[in-house]
């Protein structure tokens, strides 16, 4: 997509900042196998203070967004915090069924969701499974393995001996030069452990990743675009819907960056991922706009 495009997309959020990030990877090259999917994350519904007072506002505006493509994605993922965490079970479900209904409208056939912690970690993901099913699973598109990974259901932020089992037999059955993207809510790498952006046995899923050469990560938790590697892995980060956060490590806590009324929606944003064909190069840009 041109960023023309991306320029009328950010006109039909309300002035919302819409970021994209376009990632190569390799598939079977051929046209009818072409594809992109949405990644859409921490949309935080039940969230009320003024760092964002449009709270209710911003998820049915990315509802509409992309609707609005000139060209629909084949699929929209979620990849966690759809809801705000609160201590009351029922209130927790409630937020949930809104967020459903709210994305409803979205124009695309196929829509997944992953946990964040707000979701889960509070009842270990018996609300979200409710809701939506298993917390972590594997699926495939046009030649493209996808597997997420629940990072967030057990609160001391660990993948667990049972879902690393799971993860290891589930890559076993794969093709390990076929390209494969692992979704997941919090980074796999320890990027600011003080402030609960790591996994604590993350560096064990990375170490099964690793014998795949064309394996890419997207997560979601730090609320902002950050881009790193580990090895030949690269890891991308989603922002938020609802409100941005600080860069690693630069203050104490990562409390939300204050609203400003002369620049509204700053830093918050959704990412769309292309696939390309093996024999094109490897694409890591941002577009934004007012």
């Amino acid at each position: 997509m041109q960023r023309r495009a991306f320029l009328h997309l950010a006109s039909l959020g309300g002035g919302a900042i819409f970021s994209t990030g376009l990632t190569g990877c390799a598939t079977a090259g051929r046209p009818q196998d072409e594809f992109y999917f949405v990644q859409l994350s921490d949309t935080h519904w039940g969230f009320q203070g003024p760092p964002n007072p449009d709270a209710r506002g911003t998820l049915p505006k990315a509802v509409a967004a992309v609707n609005a493509l000139p060209r629909p994605p084949d699929f929209i993922v979620f990849t966690g915090d759809l809801t705000h965490t609160t201590d009351d079970p029922a209130e927790r479900r409630r937020r949930m069924a809104e967020f459903k209904q709210v994305v409803s409208d979205l124009q695309v056939k196929t829509v997944r969701f992953m946990p964040g912690e707000h979701d889960a970690s509070l009842d270990r993901g018996a609300a979200f499974k409710e809701m939506f099913g298993d917390t972590y699973y594997r699926f495939d598109h046009k030649g493209v393995h996808f597997i997420a990974l629940d990072n967030v259901s057990d609160r001391g932020t660990t993948l667990g001996t049972e879902q690393l089992a799971w993860l290891q037999a589930e890559l076993a059955r794969l093709d390990r030069d076929a390209p494969l993207v692992v979704l997941a809510h919090r980074p796999l790498f320890p990027l600011a452990p003080k402030w609960d952006w790591h996994t604590r046995d993350g560096d064990q899923a990375l170490a099964l990743l690793m014998p795949h050469p064309n394996a890419t990560v997207f997560y979601g938790h730090i609320h902002q675009e950050h881009h790193q590697m580990t090895g030949h892995i690269a890891h991308h980060s989603a922002r938020s819907l609802m409100f941005p956060l600080p860069a690693p490590g630069t203050a104490e806590k990562p409390l939300p960056v204050a609203w400003d009324p002369a620049m509204p929606y700053r830093g918050l944003g959704w990412r769309e991922v292309d696939v390309e064909d093996a024999r094109a190069e490897r694409i890591e840009h941002a577009v934004s706009a007012t």
